[in-house]
């Protein structure tokens, strides 16, 4: 099949190109060849290729930038709603199939201690989540009509880096650099969710696609749940490093954006994702050890 991956060059989108392109025919679409912002001739690259399936890894998701920048909020409202809005509109037109990726920070609002599900009801705390549910709400609004649509809920990528202009480091590849710098590190121990291996979230992409799963909401995320200091402990711990992990409240760093306490994703529509300890032993094994 002829597929196009738009932010082909991001960390997801550079997983996701090396997967599809193994049994597909794959146009990759980033800010290097196509500019994400010009609808217009975005369209003709898309109406000329004639694809089959898009999968839209394009988003922008610097959470304190966008809360306080208007620059950086309008860069969010156009990738992380307007585009999802064009894109849906385009593949329910020329009957192409749609995967959209949202995130786990749709949620939050609420006090809760259990797994949201693809049946609960969005409620931001900030508002990249925000823009990510208004992304979502077009996708899931066009689905009734007719769109073939699969749209992804993930959290805390980890994983390779790619090299597309709005990439950045993991969080376990930030500790491990300040570890080289520092003897104690102070680690926010609240912000419960699913860290993802995007290796892994590609490869369950994949999956779902080429089984034909019904259309609609998935969680895709490793198994576990963790707090960035718990997930801290176990990185260094890999890693055999001696270095102490202070776990601290949210309040002790300056960010403008707040943060969902609680945000973990239950995959409760196909099979889960591994154990996200093993996919981060796999990725030190790899790049660090």
């Amino acid at each position: 099949m002829k597929v196009i991956i738009l932010g082909s060059n991001g960390n997801l989108g550079t997983q996701l190109r090396r997967v599809f392109s193994e049994r597909h025919d794959v146009l990759s679409l980033d800010t290097h060849n196509s500019d994400m912002f010009d609808l217009e001739r975005l369209e003709k690259i898309i109406i000329d290729y004639q694809p089959e399936i898009i999968i839209n890894a394009v988003a922008y998701n610097n959470v304190d930038e966008c809360e306080i920048s208007s620059e950086a909020r309008s860069i969010t409202d156009s990738l992380n709603i307007i585009l999802p809005k064009f894109l849906a509109e385009l593949c329910l037109k020329n009957s192409y199939l749609l995967v959209s990726y949202s995130s786990d920070y749709v949620f939050g609002k609420e006090t809760r201690d259990f797994p949201y599900s693809e049946w609960d009801n969005p409620n931001p705390v900030n508002y990249y989540g925000l823009s990510k549910m208004k992304g979502e709400e077009y996708v899931i609004k066009l689905g009734l009509l007719g769109l073939k649509h699969y749209l992804i809920r993930t959290s805390k990528l980890f994983g390779p880096q790619g090299s597309g202009s709005f990439t950045k480091k993991s969080f376990f590849d930030i500790m491990i650099e300040v570890s080289k710098k520092q003897a104690e590190i102070k680690v926010v121990d609240e912000e419960i969710s699913s860290f993802t291996y995007t290796p892994d979230l590609a490869s369950y992409t994949n999956y779902l696609v080429s089984q034909n799963y019904p259309y609609g909401i998935y969680h895709l995320v490793n198994k576990g749940q963790a707090t960035w200091a718990q997930a801290t402990e176990t990185l260094f711990k890999f890693l055999k490093i001696a270095i102490k992990i202070v776990p601290v409240s949210g309040e002790n760093f300056s960010r403008p954006a707040k943060r969902p306490n609680y945000s973990l994703l239950d995959n409760t529509k196909m099979m889960p994702l591994p154990y996200w300890k093993q996919s981060l032993e796999i990725y030190l094994k790899k790049y660090y050890l």
